[in-house]
């Protein structure tokens, strides 16, 4: 029986005191693409969620650098999900000695990393991100206002 090569590695992140719904606005950023790619992207964010999984995919390339001895260059974020956790409850004080409820969310995060460069069906691809914009006109025409003619023809 032929055994194969473990290409992917993951981070872990629990109990983090972050909604889950904030947490997938800035996974979904991040998801496909290239590890530096990500790193810039998640210091540019202004989310507070971003420090968190910034340490989860630094971590992430780590464990994957030293147990596979993997680059960094060739790191692409294959898994990335957001799964909610437990709810810290806790009773702020209100008037006439009465509990007014407070409930912080927390929630679980796990980032994939792959190598690309050990599995075959990537090759040279850098970022599994597919572009939203496709470039349909490669030069752009300008016309100059005089040459149309009409109103602003120079005489």
């Amino acid at each position: 029986m032929r055994k194969k090569k473990k290409t992917e590695v993951y981070a872990l992140g629990r109990h983090i005191s972050v909604s889950a719904d904030k947490a997938r606005r800035v996974i979904d950023q991040i998801r496909g693409r290239s590890y530096e790619e990500t790193l810039m992207i998640l210091e540019l964010m202004p989310y507070r969620a971003c420090y968190p999984i910034f340490k989860l995919v630094y971590s992430a390339a780590a464990n994957a650098s030293y147990n596979m001895g993997s680059n960094e260059a060739n790191l692409v974020i294959s898994k990335a999900e957001v799964n909610e956790g437990t709810t810290v409850k806790k009773f702020k004080p209100r008037a006439r000695g009465r509990s007014y409820p407070i409930k912080r969310p927390t929630c679980h995060i796990t980032i994939g990393v792959k190598d690309i460069s050990l599995h075959d069906e990537y090759g040279q691809i850098y970022s599994l991100k597919k572009p939203r914009w496709k470039n349909k006109y490669t030069t752009m025409v300008y016309h100059d206002m005089y040459s149309i003619g009409g109103v602003w023809d120079k005489k």
